[in-house]
């Protein structure tokens, strides 16, 4: 394929663009370069699938050079947090979307195993391979609605080194048998290296500010910010909205005045009642007709929809940015949001999932959830 100039529908999109930001922030529009260059790299990576400035000067037959068209990505002075903004703005005024459900989802992409210049690239676990690869962690924040979801924020997660080297030759001279008053203190988190329960707060806040007018009905996390400190502020960030995540083995709770891990509660105080669990795909939530039915004593969320996918569970909305337990969430009005922390995992919440509809009651979990407390085990 060959492009000469930028597509018609987005050539539209950069005029749009332009005309917010300028209302938005006076003086932060695109110039006439910056915008042709915009322009030529959004056609190209639609018609390459790809952000490469070779393939683009091929597409072009040597009318953009890769030298000019770098240059202009790390040269030119253009906003690009507020093209981010202004973005989201003109799509959620096209769809007409006044409200939605914040998800923190964060996402490991794997570089070589010898650059050194790629932005906050460190060494991490390559989940295929089981060795380890140079790589980036991306912090994501979504905004799912009845229509779309968009990815609204994002922010570069790098482990701070100094803390990471500390841990290492702490872990050495345990092994080693150096009692702990005779090893390196513990230094201080260098600001620059956030924690990501840190930066999804950093997000929901700017999110807040960027798009005050809309009204966030829930907010969704993994089982990585299932702690009272991030739940707590993320609930007081969004106006008070259901909090929902997992939670985790190594968290205790406090029941009748006890402090138990969650295993053993779930092992053998609250085993569970027997029943049917049934599951319904999308398609056919109108006509009734289940495409599972499955019997398990408390059957778990996640073990209930591995048990259906991927033989019956084909189609996503968005999950490929979403942990699976995330999909198509709707909000459970009947719930507090601590209750919920615990229904997410013991299949006892009626929320509505992507491909599945929980068809179970509350009464049992709530009576027992109501009064629960939740800590993180030292």
């Amino acid at each position: 394929m060959l492009m000469n100039a930028p597509a018609t529908f987005i050539q539209s999109y950069i005029d749009d663009l332009n005309d917010a930001l300028n209302q938005l922030k006076p003086g932060a529009a695109l110039t006439r370069i910056q915008a042709a260059w915009l322009g030529t790299c959004l056609t190209g990576i639609l018609l390459m699938n790809s952000v490469c400035w070779a393939k683009f000067e091929r597409a072009s037959l040597g009318d953009c050079k890769v030298a000019a068209l770098s240059w202009v990505f790390r040269k030119a002075s253009i906003p690009w947090d507020w093209l981010l903004r202004v973005s989201v703005v003109l799509i959620l005024k096209r769809y007409g979307i006044t409200e939605g459900v914040l998800a923190f989802d964060e996402s490991d992409r794997a570089r070589s195993k010898s650059t050194k210049r790629i932005y906050k690239v460190y060494k991490q676990k390559h989940k295929g391979s089981g060795g380890y690869v140079n790589g980036q962690t991306i912090v994501l924040l979504l905004l799912v609605t009845s229509s779309i979801t968009v990815p609204v924020g994002f922010f570069f997660y790098m482990p701070d080194p100094a803390l990471k080297q500390w841990d290492k030759e702490d872990k050495r001279l345990k092994k080693s048998g150096i009692a702990k008053k005779d090893r390196p203190i513990k230094p201080e988190r260098d600001s620059a290296y956030p924690t990501k329960t840190e930066i999804a707060l950093g997000l929901l806040k700017e999110f807040k500010v960027a798009h005050g007018l809309i009204k966030i009905k829930g907010v969704l996390a993994d089982a990585l910010y299932g702690e009272k400190a991030f739940m707590d502020e993320a609930a007081k960030e969004s106006g008070g909205s259901q909090v929902i995540s997992q939670l985790r083995k190594n968290q205790n709770i406090e029941y009748r005045g006890r402090i138990r891990s969650v295993e053993s509660y779930f092992n053998s105080i609250n085993k569970g009642i027997d029943q049917i669990i049934q599951a319904r795909h999308a398609t056919s939530r109108n006509s009734g007709t289940p495409v599972a039915i499955i019997r398990s004593p408390t059957q778990r969320m996640g073990d209930a929809l591995n048990a259906l996918r991927p033989q019956r569970l084909r189609t996503k909305a968005a999950s490929s940015l979403l942990p699976h337990w995330l999909d198509g969430y709707s909000e459970c009005n009947s719930c507090s949001s601590r209750v919920l922390l615990a229904h997410v995992e013991s299949a006892n919440c009626p929320v509505a999932y992507q491909g599945l509809k929980i068809t179970t009651s509350l009464s049992y979990v709530s009576m027992i959830f109501s009064a629960c407390t939740w800590r993180q085990r030292d």
